[in-house]
């Protein structure tokens, strides 16, 4: 009698446990809602980051260009300046990137 107890205690405690581990449709499509708004936020911060790319290069394109063209007294000042600017616009997006990817995280934590 103890052995049918027992086997009917952990039979009962498995079929518990069974149905609370499984997702409902519900469940899932909520899931794979949050999983597809995070990757859409991941794929904008790629997208701020490679903006921030180009633009930066094309400042650092012209300081160069400037530095080859004629010189004046105020060329290479003015160059070190454009190309501090493609620092700070690199900069700026990795943060706002980083900022972003980091919510995706967050988002996808949540779930």
């Amino acid at each position: 009698m103890k052995t049918t107890s027992i086997v009917a205690l952990l039979g009962a405690s498995a079929l518990a446990f069974a149905f609370t581990s499984c997702d409902s449709a519900q469940e899932n499509a909520r899931e794979d809602a949050i999983e597809t708004k995070a990757d859409m936020k991941e794929d904008q911060a790629d997208a701020v980051r490679n903006n921030a790319e180009k633009k930066a290069d094309m400042m650092e394109n012209k300081a160069d260009a400037m530095r080859d063209g004629p010189t004046s007294d105020g060329t290479e000042a003015a160059a070190d300046a454009k190309e501090n600017a493609a620092d700070r616009v690199r900069n700026a997006a990795e943060n706002k990137a980083d900022a972003m990817e980091n919510n995706a995280d967050k988002m996808r934590e949540a779930k």
